[in-house]
């Protein structure tokens, strides 16, 4: 009996410790369990970030002008601190160069992963080489976000680590038409003929792919007859054979896909042999250089393109970053340059997001961004977010047109400055 007792003494004794424990310190351990739910911020020193670009080949000006987008945004966060919950650490951006061969960037793409150890790439410019290079990231599940890359493939395969910002090829060739639509309907003048004159790799091919594609969806495959269709080499050295072409072809329109340095050999040969038309509309990249400008003079006047970035832009964050960009560099911010930069301020929100050098957390950070305001928003449309694919969802185009050896945007009216207007049909050259 007195044994019965004791053992009952015991276990009450033990049940009303229990009771104080789990009575008197419930937040505590609600406390506990919420410091482990919340990781601490990782601290490193640097964000190891691939930059792949043509610095030599074919288009080696415009792979420049990218990286100085880059460069730029990448200094400016460094110097504002770093990322800052990641503890201030600092973007290093490496360097690889493709060579304008998409072999090459296959290879370097690699050692940039393998080797350099970044946790994300940017590039690749060229379409012929994005396409290769960001399966290359795909497979070893690293985020590639695009710049300037238009093929619409690049996105459009099912990929989960690429983000492009750039719109698309075929958005291109739809706002090329609507924008020839546009000047038709301002100045009553119809085209009744065209000619499609690009450079024969991807970005080219999968343009002209969309001007057939929109010409129909928009019913002008029943009012334009096409009269010249010709791919030509970016790099070949004398374009008069396709200036032969146009002026027995008459087209009223010529639309056209050039990198800089056909661009400025298309333009100067069109003036030696006085081929005239109503306007020549051309697909950014070299036709929005101003190294085109500056290398061709008058001959580059009254040429239009379509653009992603309004050049002369009253608005306050365009004119802050645009000066910025000059002081730096000496000389106007060109399209690429407006991409690359963007991109660099997008990666740097989704670094702050993620808080994690981790490609995985890094990628999901992408893949949720929605950015209004800030440096990224240099570029003429008010929302960056990626759809599900990848591709940015709302990106969109500006008309530009050469007056004056300046670039003016005229297109769309909501967009253009007060005051600028569009000169169609372009004079002919005896009247110049």
């Amino acid at each position: 009996m007195k044994r019965i007792s004791v053992i009952a003494v015991l276990l009450l004794i033990f049940l009303v410790q229990c009771a104080l424990c789990s009575g008197c310190a419930p937040s505590e351990k609600k406390e506990a369990e919420k410091k482990e739910e919340k990781p601490a911020a990782e601290k490193v020193e640097e964000v190891r970030v691939g930059i792949l670009l043509p610095f030599t080949g074919a288009v080696a000006i415009i792979g420049e002008h990218n990286w100085k987008g880059h460069e730029l945004a990448a200094k400016e966060i460094n110097e504002a601190g770093g990322i800052k919950s990641l503890g201030g650490a600092k973007l290093k951006l490496i360097k690889a160069d493709s060579c304008s061969d998409p072999k090459v960037g296959m290879t370097e793409c690699e050692k940039l992963i393998v080797e350099n150890k970044v946790v994300t790439i940017m590039g690749a410019y060229q379409s012929a080489v994005t396409y290769p290079t960001t399966a290359v990231a795909e497979k070893y599940k690293i985020p590639y976000i695009v710049p300037v890359a238009v093929k619409d493939d690049i996105t459009d395969r099912g990929f989960k680590y690429t983000f492009r910002l750039a719109a698309k090829a075929s958005w291109w060739a739809r706002d090329q038409l609507k924008f020839m639509m546009w000047l038709a309907e301002q100045s009553g003048v119809q085209p009744e003929t065209i000619a499609f004159v690009y450079e024969n790799t991807d970005w080219g091919k999968s343009t002209r792919d969309g001007w057939l594609k929109w010409m129909k969806d928009l019913g002008l495959d029943q009012k334009l007859k096409i009269v010249l269709d010709e791919p030509y080499p970016a790099d070949a050295p004398d374009m008069t054979p396709v200036i032969l072409k146009l002026k027995e072809a008459k087209p009223d329109i010529v639309f056209l896909v050039s990198y800089t340095g056909d661009a400025i050999k298309l333009s100067n040969t069109m003036a030696e042999m006085k081929f005239d038309c109503m306007a020549l509309i051309g697909n950014g990249a070299g036709h929005m250089d101003p190294v085109f400008v500056e290398s061709c003079g008058k001959n580059a006047d009254y040429t239009f393109s379509v653009a992603e970035f309004a050049p002369d832009s009253d608005d306050p964050l365009v004119l802050k970053v645009r000066a910025a960009f000059e002081k730096e560099y000496g000389y106007p911010m060109p399209e690429p340059s407006v991409n690359g930069y963007a991109c660099t301020y997008i990666l740097a929100d989704a670094l702050e997001r993620c808080g994690s050098t981790d490609p995985e957390k890094i990628r999901n950070a992408l893949a949720e961004t929605h950015i209004t305001e800030g440096p990224a928003t240099v570029v003429p449309f008010d929302i960056i977010e990626f759809g599900p694919d990848g591709q940015s969802i709302h990106s969109s185009l500006v008309g530009v047109q050469v007056q004056n050896g300046q670039f003016k945007t005229v297109w769309p009216p909501g967009v253009a400055p007060a005051g600028n207007k569009p000169i169609f049909p372009i004079p002919k050259w005896e009247e110049r």
